[in-house]
């Protein structure tokens, strides 16, 4: 090596040290995404299913979400269990449609949303949406990545029906763990706190008061336990089920212009 080059190198790598280093990659935001399950053969097939009343049907009401929507379809036997009875209650003369998928996250749904879900033939006039606890499941992002992909499910519903109204549900309490519950906490506030400003046409409901007793969550409000073998409290029993529909019921009747049931 010249002298020449020696002092030059010298400051080259001075210079190197004394650059801050490249921040890292930022993390990718799975509740954000559109990911499909049509790997999962009973999805696909109920994906197909809904896909063909969408296009076959006139609808004013859909409800959106889960399992805890998917339940809506469920008849007994066990009384715990018997959800149809109450659906037809309360949506059997509304021409509604349950679009739950068990399993689903904010990431399932927006996929859905994007891959036909949105292809009625006419606007319906009411979207029930209850998305967000499977975000906290096997999906596992927290509060904080779950909020956006809630804000773009209803940011999507509205930009293709711009004259329907939303009606967001919070994510419902559960006794899943620890760091489950100060999400579902977390995120249910960052929802009152900001998710209805400039957003006129979505209207937002707390129904936790269906599944709890003092302020806290009722084993005995969930299905789960009666399981075999049981699991974690999350579903909702058929009774609670009703009782969120009655929470709703007002608003519900108010958008859709015709009685409470």
């Amino acid at each position: 090596m010249t002298r020449s080059l020696r002092p030059l190198l010298a400051i080259t790598a001075l210079l190197a040290l004394a650059a801050p280093a490249a921040a890292p990659a930022a993390t990718a935001n799975l509740a954000v995404e559109q990911v499909s399950r049509m790997d999962t053969p009973w999805w696909h097939q109920r994906f197909a299913d809904k896909q063909a009343e969408i296009t076959s049907g006139r609808y004013d009401l859909v409800w959106l979400g889960d399992s805890i929507t998917q339940n809506w379809e469920r008849n007994g036997p066990e009384p715990w269990r018997d959800f149809a009875p109450v659906w037809q209650h309360y949506y059997g003369d509304r021409h509604a449609i349950n679009l739950g998928f068990k399993g689903d996250s904010t990431c399932h749904v927006l996929w859905r949303l994007a891959h036909g879900e949105l292809d009625f033939r006419t606007a319906p006039r009411l979207f029930v949406v209850m998305i967000g606890a499977n975000n906290f499941g096997h999906v596992h992002t927290d509060a904080a990545h779950t909020y956006p992909g809630i804000t773009r499910i209803v940011d999507a519903i509205h930009a293709r029906f711009p004259t329907t109204q939303i009606l967001l549900l919070e994510v419902l309490p559960s006794i899943r763990s620890a760091w489950v519950s100060a999400n579902t906490r977390q995120l249910n506030s960052m929802l009152a706190a900001d998710i209805r400003r400039g957003r006129p046409w979505l209207h937002l409901q707390d129904a936790g008061a269906a599944v709890e007793a003092n302020g806290a969550p009722d084993p005995s409000r969930f299905l789960d336990p009666h399981l075999t073998p049981p699991d974690p409290p999350l579903h909702p029993t058929a009774a609670a089920q009703q009782d969120i529909a009655r929470i709703i019921e007002p608003t519900v009747a108010t958008i859709l212009g015709d009685h409470r049931h």
